[in-house]
């Protein structure tokens, strides 16, 4: 199994807390905005004197509030269509798992969530990475470039919607190019879709499940965590017109019994978030977001597009080595007693090589955290003896 780019360098930011440091942590995705409360208040409220197992596929009405929030949004999903899990990352086990065999092969655009590798290493499954460019924000590439990695072995492509990490938001020309490629070679197209209430500058997520003609293909993959700020609460989904698909996870659910009780009632009492939740969350991202970029293209040296969803960029800095600049900044380095932790974005890429002087970035901290990291960054980056 490879290591978390992300989690790996913990150590040296426990040991420089221990040093007496401030670590700004920019290296994960655990947003500091709070849980609604209407979710607090279902745990806190829980009446039942058993905490019981639920149905394996998750507690009945918890399914149809979750179809009701799809169809709300143009989906036509029954409960029956999807399964509860424990959290997004089982959701796309379950997946792979069920569609592809070992040996088989999945076409991811990278960069991407660095757990996809994980995952595909347990199902025992071939990444095949498309690459993608962050001098052009990090689009799809040509269709041609999909149809050359298209083997017998080749049977889903895997993409997250808004990206993770780079902040991608597909356009709906870039999903319809895909739905024609896994409809001419009969693929599985997965969707990670977990960020798709943030989207920014106007822009509007389209789910795959929106698309038609793929009712056989898409699967989709969902999650409480990031949507409600909740990530502890490990509640995810799955969701697939396809039948045969749901029926088949539904044994690796089994397997393990079921997802989280008070894991469900929180994501069901969650379906009543107001909107008002949404739209001052979305502003807080977006002034965060143009804080980090614009700061970070400020600084010389750097380049940094700027993401149109979820809350992650990935920024290319002018250093020899972004994993050893990245210990270096927690090891060695501090700026008025402060430093910070970015997430070297070479474990976001399949390809050997990729990556190697760019980090992830995930803005999740105040407004004036993000600032005051940008200044240690800035800093550190005059220092830095590996600069190029």
């Amino acid at each position: 199994m490879p290591e978390s780019p992300i989690r790996k360098l913990v150590p040296y930011a426990e040991k420089a807390k221990k040093e007496g440091k401030k670590v700004y942590h920019l290296n994960i995705g655990q947003p500091d905005i709070e849980t609604p409360q209407v979710a607090l208040d279902a745990v806190k409220n829980f009446s039942s004197q058993v905490v019981e197992y639920s149905h394996s596929a998750g507690f009945e009405s918890y399914r149809k509030g979750l179809a009701s929030y799809y169809q709300s949004l143009g989906m036509d999903v029954n409960f029956d269509e999807l399964m509860v899990t424990t959290g997004g990352s089982e959701a796309l086990l379950f997946a792979l798992n069920s569609c592809l065999d070992s040996g088989d092969e999945v076409i991811i655009p990278e960069p991407f969530y660095a757990n996809y590798n994980g995952f595909s290493t347990s199902a025992g499954i071939t990444v095949k990475p498309i690459s993608t460019s962050i001098n052009n924000g990090f689009a799809l590439p040509p269709i041609d470039e999909f149809e050359k990695l298209i083997t017998s072995k080749t049977k889903a492509i895997l993409i997250c919607n808004p990206g993770n990490p780079t902040g991608y938001l597909y356009s709906k020309d870039e999903l319809e190019t895909l739905r024609d490629i896994v409809k001419k070679y009969d693929l599985f197209l997965f969707a990670d879709e977990v960020y798709r209430e943030f989207c920014y500058d106007g822009n509007k997520h389209l789910s795959i499940l929106n698309l038609d003609g793929l009712e056989d293909n898409a699967v989709v993959i969902d999650s409480t965590s990031k949507r409600y700020s909740m990530c502890g609460i490990r509640v995810g989904c799955i969701v697939s017109k396809n039948k045969e698909v749901i029926s088949t996870a539904l044994k690796f659910a089994q397997a393990r019994l079921s997802p989280p009780t008070f894991g469900q009632v929180a994501g069901e009492a969650a379906l009543l978030t107001p909107k008002s939740y949404f739209d001052d969350v979305i502003n807080e991202y977006v002034s965060r977001r143009d804080l980090l970029v614009d700061g970070l293209n400020k600084i010389e040296g750097v380049i940094c597009p700027k993401p149109k969803g979820a809350f992650y960029a990935i920024a290319e800095l002018p250093v020899d080595n972004a994993e050893k600049f990245a210990q270096w900044l927690l090891e060695e380095f501090d700026f008025n007693n402060e430093t910070l932790m970015v997430a070297p974005a070479a474990g976001f890429y399949s390809t050997k090589g990729e990556g190697y002087n760019q980090v992830r970035i995930a803005y999740v901290l105040n407004q004036e955290s993000l600032q005051n990291a940008i200044n240690c960054l800035e800093e550190a980056l005059k220092l830095y003896p590996g600069r190029i």
